[in-house]
């Protein structure tokens, strides 16, 4: 039998997620009852740590990471431990993105059959819908860096300079994996024919659709628009997926502000009723009408939020919609 010592050393290999010792101390068990004389028992051991190898999706570590020097301007990055089961999506968008991330874990089987995994994504609808929540989700869900491209310092008047600092990102998309996220891309993909449209933004989008086609990384490219109709059609053959996000049906607001207000207490509360008064808010604004009608209780040393709490913050959403 194993010592103890051994499985506590199993367990804490497991929960540390160190798969290389983890395996170790898993084949000096299978060995330790091969000695013992229990062959079946090690024989039956070995095929199941073999075969838990073979099935373990394979995701390369990432080390921490940072911008340094130009890049420092250009990228913030963080680091989010945020899942799926933190967003409410519609189920054909949760769908293509399970998708993603699982084609992402198998990267190495997939490529050994000539394949590759889905990497390029366009993320399109309205402020508030999810989009960069879910560039948030992909890297907590791989284990990745966030990298946030910032457009005000990529975007210059200087003819040829942003071209160049765009060269560096993809640079650093190619020497550091991770997830990289160009939000509000309808600043870079304007369509090429715009009457207002200007020689130097062609350039930046000329140089961008060259680079995102030769971009061979293990990285995750991201980008985000409001603005669909304004995009280069020649983008859309270069994204993997273009994936439409609305705003959220009943079912989705309800299930969205039960989640915001799971760890509070609350009253009696008409859920078919609330959707009503949402209907026409977004992802974002429920949880700020959450947020509020939980303040509010707090402020006022009541225990419970209400209905009427609920509906008056959901209220204030559509009011401010409107300024």
């Amino acid at each position: 039998m194993a010592s103890a010592n051994q499985l506590k050393a199993l367990l804490q290999s497991h929960a540390d997620g160190d798969d290389a010792q983890f395996y170790s101390i898993a084949m000096q068990l299978a060995a330790h009852e091969a000695k013992l004389g229990h062959g079946r028992l090690a024989k039956e051991l070995r095929a199941l740590i073999d075969e838990a190898k073979s099935d373990r999706p394979q995701v390369s570590t990432v080390p921490l990471a940072k911008p340094r020097g130009e890049l420092s301007g250009l990228l913030a990055v963080e680091y989010p431990k945020l899942r799926m089961g933190d967003m409410v999506l519609a189920s054909c968008v949760s769908e293509r993105l399970k998708r993603l991330i699982k084609e992402q874990k198998y990267v190495h089987k997939l490529r050994s059959h000539g394949l590759a995994p889905r990497k390029k994504l366009l993320l399109t609808g309205p402020p508030g819908t999810g989009k960069t929540l879910t560039a948030s989700v992909l890297a907590g869900e791989l284990g990745l860096p966030l990298f946030v491209v910032r457009l005000d310092s990529l975007m210059t008047k200087f003819m040829g300079e942003t071209a160049a600092k765009l060269r560096l990102i993809f640079d650093a998309i190619q020497q550091t994996r991770g997830v990289y996220l160009f939000d509000e891309f309808d600043s870079i993909g304007s369509h090429r024919g715009l009457t207002n449209d200007v020689g130097e933004i062609r350039r930046v989008l000329n140089s961008f659709l060259q680079m995102v086609e030769q971009d061979d990384s293990d990285s995750l490219l991201i980008a985000a628009t409001n603005h669909l109709e304004l995009l280069d059609h020649a983008l859309f053959r270069r994204f993997d997926d273009v994936i439409e996000y609305h705003l959220p049906e009943p079912r989705e607001t309800i299930e969205t502000l039960k989640s915001k207000l799971a760890s509070f207490k609350k009253g009696r509360i008409s859920w078919s009723k609330i959707a009503e008064v949402a209907n026409g808010l977004s992802y974002g604004e429920l949880t700020t009408a959450c947020e509020d009608a939980i303040k509010d209780v707090i402020i006022h040393s009541r225990e419970k939020v209400t209905q009427a709490d609920l509906i008056r913050s959901l209220k204030d959403r559509h009011t401010l919609q409107y300024k």
